[in-house]
């Protein structure tokens, strides 16, 4: 009877568990898993455009900026002469790899997409980072702070091409505002083929009679949703990120900025801003060397924007001066990111096992490199890891064989001293030391590979190369979940028989647990990206092969020890 009131109570501790868990992710801003209501619609594309901090704008125009909210409001629409207004629209250009939109008000990029990664589960569709739609804000801005100088909301004139024409290595555009406080700006965007790093220039004109001094800001703006089909069993960072070579990276979370507790590098003469989210990042890379100013604020009830600011220097009249920055939007390529800035590899996060990570991705991309198919570069990875660690595995299985080989007297002691915890406890641990048996000694040499498999974890998670990426047969993609449940299937199948030729713990209970936490466990991934369970199914063949192996070598035959409900 006892029993079964531990049972029933275990089993509402664990449904106690996964509420709160739901409860968890409620609260920081996901998706319910269980009892989902209707999400917030995201920030609108009308939505008021983002502004650097005004602490940032000399006094002489700071007011004028500050009690608006947006920057250039006395330098916007309003403030261009009418002679030189010009019509607005939207330019889209294409290169072979990306396809942008940019909008003539401000030469910003308002939309990307990526015509070599397709949206999941639609591969005639390229996926959508930047974006302004009634779902999506999404937006790469730029523009003068410091007196009535051109923003991102000025219009501008185009020119240049639409297409990178077949054999041309770049593609040029530029956008030039009219005078605005004596100054006018010219926004040239350099493209080049096969890249996703975009050189952009902007050059300040003094067409005035005073010296000005006006400052450069680089903006992400962005709504706070995460993106559209995250799963809740696993969750990634969505926000801005900093890096400078001072504070290295730092990740900002939505709900830090909107309560004003945001913790990064304010100033830096190094770094970027990036905004990031699972597989894909966008960055403003401005010249080493050049003291900015970051920022990360609340813009409207569901829009962020980070950026940093930086001084133009004196502009004579009549002169001209020019600030060269960079601009990346593009897959987080681990090998690619590292050749464009210090420290941008970072986007793609492994948390706290990056130093664990990082050579295991080299040693995953290098299996890729010889066999060509990163479903098997994962299986031949973890057969790589379960050599390295096989004299581990060995001591711990040879352990749980001993543990096996003595059950019998272990379980005869229980019952004969079951009123007499303490002399049982006594007795068994005399029984221990005359079998040399250490009943720990299974469970820490798995306990030492445990940082390893979860280093593993994130980078099959984190890689975006598993994206759109077929393993055999039904799997055509290793970045999504088996369409037919069959690997998860498999996997807790696996893990049960792996649970069976443990040795049975001598307590009832805890042998009732070590059938139940599998079962709970394995439930997780009939949701989980297929790669993941593949590397899983793979890791537990191995072991119950290694672990038959050594019990047969000791003389114990591997038997199943089934529950006992």
């Amino acid at each position: 009877m006892n029993d079964i009131r531990r049972t029933i109570l275990w089993v509402i501790f664990a449904f106690s568990l996964v509420m709160l868990w739901d409860q968890w992710q409620v609260h920081n801003g996901r998706k319910a898993t269980f009892f989902p209501s209707a999400s917030a619609p995201a920030a609108r594309a009308s939505a008021p455009a983002a502004a650097p901090p005004a602490s940032s704008v000399p006094p002489a125009a700071g007011s004028a900026v500050a009690s608006s909210g947006v920057p250039g409001a006395t330098a916007g629409v309003s403030s261009v002469p009418a002679n030189a207004a010009v019509p607005h629209e939207r330019i889209e250009v294409t290169t072979d790899v990306l396809k942008l939109v940019f909008d003539s008000e401000g030469g910003a990029i308002v939309k990307s997409e990526f015509l070599k990664y397709h949206e999941t589960g639609h591969a005639d569709q390229p996926f959508v980072l930047l974006d302004t739609s009634a779902n999506r804000v999404y937006q790469a801005q730029s523009g003068l702070i410091g007196g009535p100088f051109p923003t991102h909301k000025t219009p501008m004139k185009f020119s240049g091409e639409r297409q990178l024409a077949d054999g041309a290595g770049e593609l040029v555009l530029r956008f030039e505002s009219p005078e605005v406080g004596g100054v006018r700006l010219i926004k040239t965007y350099t493209l080049k083929r096969g890249a996703y790093v975009i050189d952009v220039r902007h050059e300040v004109v003094n067409q005035g009679g005073q010296p000005v001094s006006p400052q450069l800001y680089v903006q992400l703006v962005r709504d706070g949703n995460k993106p559209p089909g995250e799963s809740s069993f696993y969750s990634t960072f969505t926000g801005p990120a900093f890096y400078t070579d001072a504070k290295k990276f730092q990740k900002v979370d939505f709900s830090d900025i909107a309560k004003g507790k945001a913790e990064f590098a304010n100033s830096a003469p190094d770094g970027w801003v990036a905004m990031v989210q699972h597989y894909f990042a966008s960055a403003w890379l401005p010249p080493a060397g050049m003291q900015r100013e970051n920022f990360a604020r609340k813009v409207d009830d569901n829009l962020y924007a980070a950026g940093s600011i930086a001084p133009v220097g004196t502009v004579a009249p009549g002169a001209a001066r020019a600030v060269d920055t960079r601009l990346f939007i593009g897959p987080q390529e681990e090998k690619v990111l590292e050749s464009i800035a210090p420290g941008l590899e970072l986007v793609k996060d492994y948390g706290f096992f990056t130093i664990l990570s990082k050579p295991l991705y080299w040693l995953l991309d290098k299996l890729h490199g010889v066999i060509g198919n990163w479903g098997w570069s994962i299986v031949a990875l973890v057969v790589l890891l379960k050599i390295a660690f096989y004299w581990f595995n060995a001591k711990a299985y040879q352990s749980m064989a001993k543990m096996k080989a003595i059950n019998p007297k272990v379980m005869d002691l229980r019952e004969r001293y079951k009123d007499n915890p303490q002399q049982m406890q006594m007795e068994m641990m005399r029984v221990y030391r005359e079998e040399k048996v250490n009943p720990m000694g299974g469970c820490l040499p798995i306990v030492i590979q445990i940082p390893v498999f979860i280093a593993l974890y994130w980078v099959l998670l984190s890689s975006v190369e598993m994206r759109g990426a077929p393993w055999i047969l039904w799997i055509k993609d290793l970045s999504v979940r088996d369409p037919y449940f069959i690997l998860p299937i498999v996997m807790t199948l696996t893990t049960l028989l792996q649970t069976a030729l443990n040795p049975l713990p001598p307590d009832p209970m805890q042998a009732k647990l070590m059938w139940f936490m599998p079962l709970i466990f394995s439930v997780m991934f009939f949701f989980f990206p297929a790669g993941l369970v593949l590397y899983w199914i793979t890791n537990n063949i191995l072991t119950i092969a290694q672990q038959w192996v050594i019990n047969t070598r000791m003389g114990v035959p591997p038997k199943f020890n089934l529950p006992k409900f």
